[in-house]
């Protein structure tokens, strides 16, 4: 069995390898009636894109999106969308060193272990080029959402690369689209490109955390047990490469709180609605989302791709070293903060879609 899908009500198939002629997303589940064409599609790829500045990848793709079914006169008809990306820049010579030898930090040892068989060129299948497909599915997500839910806000940023984090007295939500880092703190911004440059040229990479809060979420997406909100949500965040650590609110950092500093107050507002003094449960109580803010926050391991040399071992068994060529993120973190959004979007549609279809918007009255 092969597991290429993900979702309950909305599923995303994602098809495709690094340096195969496309890959794409088939998806299932999308309400009928909602608008939606390539061009809003595009806004979304456009941010994960590589190419964009000295910081990421060189590889030159456009990621241009073709929809080729289920969409007709600009609305999903309620059928599969079918999205294609044609893969315009390969350079599979780059990869001819390891037909026989394993990179270390990548997949290529496991993927053979497994299958007996592997697509080398770029990685196949476990590249990080697959989330272009997440990507595309989403902007399909957020069509549906600003169809059903429209005051629903999905927004990434990353709060650390190596040893530097932002100031949180400095956060600036203005500030994020205005650095390649995607980073809410403008003094942070510059900091971390003077970091990463000196990485960049020295052939090494960082590790980098990443942040997606979800506004205005109504109260009441997630279902007790098995069907959690925050069990979907760190399961979609830990599918993405090179992810190794998911926490949802205050996560790890919970383990230091005590039980009145952890629990966030409730009290009711002057609109009639429930407030809190804290949001420590980043959004989510017994896996059903409180209308709060809903925070995931995923940490990346560094690219494993680095131009110094590394030792390893041939499918032969024999002792060597490699030093792994090509164009690779020296902060893969970085393109990771539109596939958090993306991984956010679906989710949380999912979600919609499954509570419509249990309670039909039912609420516990307060007040």
């Amino acid at each position: 069995m092969s597991f290429n899908t993900f979702g309950h009500l909305f599923r995303v198939t994602t098809w495709g390898e690094s340096h195969g002629p496309a890959l794409g997303a088939t998806v299932d589940g999308c309400p009928p009636g909602v608008a939606v064409n390539e061009a809003m599609i595009q806004h979304w790829l456009d941010k994960r894109k590589p190419g964009q500045n000295k910081y990421t990848t060189q590889r030159r793709e456009p990621d241009a999106v073709k929809i080729l079914s289920g969409v007709f006169e600009g609305k999903t008809t309620g059928t599969p969308i079918q999205l294609m990306i044609e893969n315009t820049d390969q350079r599979s010579k780059d990869y001819g060193d390891i037909v026989e030898k394993f990179r270390p930090g990548h997949a290529d040892i496991s993927y053979w272990q497994k299958y007996g068989i592997r697509d080398y060129r770029g990685g196949g299948r476990s590249s990080a080029r697959e989330t272009a497909s997440r990507v595309a599915a989403s902007g399909v997500a957020r069509a549906a959402l600003n169809h059903l839910a429209p005051g629903i806000e999905i927004k990434g940023y990353m709060t650390r690369m190596g040893a530097h984090e932002i100031d949180r007295a400095n956060f600036d939500w203005d500030q994020i689209d205005q650095n390649p880092f995607w980073v809410p703190d403008a003094e942070a911004a510059q900091t971390w490109a003077d970091y990463l440059d000196g990485l960049r040229k020295s052939g090494s990479s960082v590790g980098a955390v990443i942040e997606v809060v979800a506004r205005n979420v109504p109260a009441g997406l997630g279902a007790p047990i098995y069907g959690k909100l925050d069990t979907d949500l760190a399961a979609a965040m830990m599918s993405i490469n090179a992810v190794k650590g998911v926490e949802i609110g205050e996560g790890m950092s919970a383990a230091m709180l005590t039980g009145e500093l952890n629990a966030d107050e409730i009290f009711m507002g002057n609109d009639g609605k429930p407030t809190y003094s804290s949001n420590h449960a980043g959004g989510i109580l017994g896996g059903i989302s409180t209308g709060q803010d809903v925070v995931v926050r995923f940490a990346v391991k560094p690219t494993s791709s680095i131009l110094q040399t590394r030792q390893t071992i041939t499918k032969s068994g024999e002792a060597t070293e490699i030093i792994t060529k090509g164009r690779h993120d020296p902060c893969v973190g970085i393109r990771a903060v539109p596939v958090g959004e993306a991984m956010m979007a679906c989710v949380i549609l999912d979600h919609l879609l499954l509570d419509r279809g249990q309670t039909g918007g039912v609420r516990g009255p307060i007040g």
